[in-house]
């Protein structure tokens, strides 16, 4: 008997594109340094900070000040960070926070996350961790020469979402 063998196409296959933290702090000065040694020491990476678009006089932010840190991982760095951060949320994401290729989460306080210890020179913060999936070829979107649309069939859709975070064991309900 002749066995046909089905492969799977390498362009269908979905990947981890990037892992996105941040922290909004809501003020400058002492607090956004213990961020960024928390962060540096969390992820060996050096975070940017982000800056308040508007003056909101009620929460004292003014216009330029520097409220937020957030730091971008890829690869395997994202993938490591990605499983210690899900097994604060015990594995468990809801519906409403997955996407079409996309979605976030947050963590309370950052000491839930393993391997992490409680230091009271730099406190307590919560962070929102915000993940993108992509395919191979995605890359077309974002060249500058030769930039096309990705395909409505490439694009990738919520139930594959959820497939590939079952696929890790994460339970979505």
């Amino acid at each position: 008997m002749l066995e046909l063998k089905v492969k799977e196409n390498p362009m269908r296959e979905i990947i981890l594109d990037k892992v996105v933290i941040n922290l909004g702090i809501g003020q400058s000065g002492e607090r956004i340094e213990k961020g960024v040694k928390m962060l540096e020491k969390l992820v060996n990476q050096k975070p940017a900070t982000t800056i308040a678009k508007k003056t909101i006089k009620n929460f004292g932010i003014r216009r330029g000040e520097t409220i937020g840190l957030k730091v971008t991982l890829r690869g395997e760095k994202a993938m490591e960070f990605l499983l210690k951060a899900l097994k604060v949320k015990e594995m468990r994401l809801s519906k409403r926070s997955i996407n079409a290729g996309n979605f976030s989460f947050g963590i309370a306080e950052h000491i839930d996350i393993p391997g992490v210890e409680y230091d009271p020179d730099i406190g307590i913060f919560g962070m929102d961790v915000c993940v993108s999936l992509k395919r191979r070829g995605y890359r077309v979107a974002e060249r500058r020469i030769a930039r096309s649309k990705v395909g409505k069939k490439h694009r990738i859709t919520k139930e594959e979402t959820i497939n590939w975070l079952e696929s890790l064991g994460v339970i979505v309900e």
